[in-house]
C-alpha cells in the first residue's frame, strides 16, 4: 500500500510519538479489508510505538479504531485513509501518541471542557480536498476528550449506507445521528456551534484594543500578502476573516504559482496563515464584515463593523473579501443544495458513481468537471447557455471524445427538480426552438464562475458594473485610506499569484498613505 518513499517519510514523522498507540481493526474477507490489513501492518513495522490487533468488533468492515494510552475518546476510520486523508491518519497517530497539536491553548481548553457525550460521524471521499480539515478537527476532539467519539466514513466504501442516510455531499457531519454540518467547517466553527460565544467574545476583546494602522479584511492570498507586507513595515497590522485561505481552500491543484512546482489548496492556505502568524499578526477568525464607515476628512479613523455587532477601528483598511461560487438562481437550486446540487466535482463526484449527472457551464471549470465526472458516473450532460463551449480547445476535444457525455449548447437551465428530498432532474430551455426539455438525473454540478463578495459595500465606495471594487494602479479605492486587492477588485486576471502581488502593492500603498498623512 505504501511505497518506499512514503514509508520513509511516515517513519520520520512517527519518531515524534511519545506514547504507545493501539490500532484495532474490524475486517471481513473483502479485498478492501485485505488492503486495510496490509496498510496497518506496514505502519506498525515503522515504529515500536504502534501495535495492531485484528480482533475488532465494529459493524462497519473494514474499519479500525485508534486508541490512546492516555484517556481519550474513540476515533474510528471506516475507510482506508489514503489520498487526501493520509495526512489525517498521520496526524491522528501523532496526536494519539502524545505529539502536541498546533492549535491555540484556548481551543484545547474548550475541547477538554466539553462535559457531555458526543458522537460524531463524518462522511468523506478520498478525493475531497475539503474533507481533511473536518476529519482532523473531529479527530483531535475525540483524542483529547474521553466524552467525544468520531467515526470517519468513506462514502465510496460504504455506498449503501451513504445513500440510505441521503448523504449527497462531502464532508457531511452527523452528531448523534442528526445532521450537524455539510461542507468545510473549521475546528473553531465546530466548537462555536457546540458552545456559542467564542466568536463574539474574541471580537469584543479586539474592539477594546487601540486602533490599528492597517486592518486587512479577508484572509485569502491577497489578504495574507497584504498582512505580511504591512507587518514587515513595522506598523500595527491585523486581519479579520470569515475563512482564512478563502477560495484557495476549494482549489484542488495549484501548479502555476511561481517557485512552487505543485501543491493543493488546503496546504497553500495553511502556508498563507503560517506566514502571517510568523510576523505575529493577530487574526480574528469566523468574522463576517458587514459595513465600512470612512471618516469625512482624510484624518480620523475608518470603522469596520462585524456581523457580531462589534466595530473595529483602523487608520487604513485593505479590502480583500474575495469571491464565491456563482449560483444559477433557478427554482430548486437552494432547496436541493447538498441533496444533489453540488459545486465541487472532486469532492462530491464519488458519491454519484454509476449515476446520471449534469454540469452547468461550458468554460474551463465546467468542461474539466464533466471530463472528471465521466470517468465515474453513468452519464454526464453538459449544459451551456452560449452557442458554443468557451473552454480551451484541447479540453473541448477531450470532452467530445467521451462516449457517455451529451453536450447541450444554446440551452438555458430553468429549474432543478426533485422528489422533495433529492434531485431527480433538470429542466432547460432550448434557445433555438424555445421549447422546454427535461433531463432525468440524480446530480447537478454548478460551474459558472465566481461573484465578488462585495454586496455589503454597495453605496459605500465605487463598484464596477459587475460588483468589483474599483481601484487605481496603486490599489486605492474611491475612499481615502481604503485600498483593495484580489478577486473582489477590478484588477484583471483572477489568479493566485496576481492576488498576492496586488495584496503586497496595496500594503505598500497603505504604508505610503500613512507616511504622507
Amino acid at each position: 500500500m505504501l511505497d518506499e518513499t512514503l514509508s520513509l517519510q511516515l517513519q520520520s514523522h512517527l519518531t515524534r510519538m511519545r506514547e504507545p498507540v493501539g490500532l484495532v481493526a474490524s475486517l471481513d474477507d473483502s479485498a478492501a479489508s485485505r488492503d486495510l490489513q496490509q496498510l496497518l501492518e506496514q505502519i506498525s513495522q515503522l515504529t515500536d510505538k504502534i501495535a495492531v490487533s485484528m480482533a475488532g468488533t465494529d459493524v462497519r468492515r473494514p474499519s479500525f479504531q485508534v486508541r490512546r494510552a492516555q484517556a481519550g475518546g474513540s476515533l474510528t476510520f471506516a475507510a482506508i485513509p489514503l489520498g487526501h486523508e493520509f495526512t489525517s491518519l498521520v496526524l491522528a497517530l501523532l496526536w494519539a501518541g502524545g505529539h502536541p497539536p498546533k492549535v491555540e491553548p484556548e481551543v484545547l481548553r474548550r475541547i477538554e471542557a466539553i462535559d457531555r457525550i458526543l458522537h460524531f460521524e463524518v462522511y468523506v471521499s478520498l478525493s475531497c480536498h475539503n474533507c481533511p480539515d473536518v476529519v482532523q478537527a473531529l479527530s483531535l476532539m475525540a483524542l483529547r476528550n474521553p466524552r467525544i467519539s468520531a467515526t470517519v466514513i468513506d462514502g465510496a466504501l460504504f455506498p449503501q449506507e451513504a445513500e440510505q442516510r441521503e448523504v449527497m455531499a462531502v464532508p457531511t457531519v452527523l452528531l448523534d445521528g442528526e445532521p450537524f454540518s455539510t461542507g468545510r467547517i473549521s475546528l473553531e466553527e465546530i466548537l462555536e456551534k457546540l458552545a456559542p460565544g467564542l466568536r463574539e467574545q474574541a471580537a469584543a476583546e479586539w474592539a477594546k484594543a487601540a486602533p490599528f494602522d492597517v486592518l486587512v479584511v479577508g484572509g485569502g492570498p491577497a489578504g495574507a500578502a497584504a498582512a505580511v507586507y504591512a507587518a514587515r513595515k513595522g506598523i500595527r497590522t491585523a486581519v479579520v476573516a470569515e475563512r482564512f485561505g478563502g477560495q484557495v481552500n476549494d482549489t484542488v491543484a495549484i501548479e502555476n504559482f511561481v517557485s512552487v512546482l505543485e501543491t493543493d489548496g488546503a496546504k497553500f492556505a495553511a502556508a498563507l496563515e503560517a506566514h502571517v502568524r510568523a510576523y505575529e499578526v493577530p487574526i480574528l477568525h469566523m468574522q463576517r464584515v458587514e459595513r465600512l464607515l470612512a471618516p469625512e476628512q482624510d484624518k480620523g479613523l475608518i470603522e469596520v463593523g462585524l456581523s457580531s455587532g462589534t466595530t473595529l477601528r483602523s487608520r487604513t483598511v485593505i479590502l480583500c473579501p474575495g469571491a464565491r461560487w456563482r449560483n444559477v438562481n433557478v427554482p430548486g437550486e437552494q432547496k436541493y443544495r447538498n441533496k444533489g446540487v453540488a459545486y465541487c466535482p472532486h469532492c462530491d463526484g464519488p458519491l454519484f458513481r454509476g449515476k446520471r449527472v449534469a454540469v452547468i457551464g461550458g468554460g474551463n471549470s465546467g468542461v474539466e468537471a464533466a471530463i472528471d465526472l465521466a470517468g465515474i458516473t453513468a452519464h454526464v450532460t453538459l449544459i451551456e447557455f452560449d452557442t458554443r463551449l468557451r473552454a480551451d480547445a484541447v479540453l473541448v476535444q477531450k470532452l467530445q471524445s467521451l462516449p457517455n457525455v451529451a453536450i447541450l449548447t444554446h440551452a438555458q437551465t430553468t429549474e432543478i427538480t426533485g422528489d422533495g428530498s433529492k434531485v431527480n432532474g433538470l429542466s432547460y430551455l432550448d434557445r433555438s426552438t424555445q421549447e422546454t426539455q427535461h433531463v432525468p438525473l440524480e446530480g447537478v454540478f454548478v460551474q459558472i464562475g465566481l461573484v465578488p463578495n462585495t454586496d455589503w459595500l454597495r453605496g459605500t465606495l465605487e463598484l464596477s458594473r459587475t460588483g468589483e471594487i474599483v481601484v487605481d494602479t496603486r490599489g486605492q479605492t474611491s475612499l481615502a485610506g481604503v485600498f483593495a486587492a484580489g478577486d473582489a477588485s477590478t484588477s484583471p486576471f483572477k489568479q493566485i499569484i496576481i492576488a498576492t502581488g496586488d495584496g503586497a502593492k496595496a500594503a505598500l500603498s497603505a504604508f505610503d498613505y500613512l507616511v504622507r498623512m
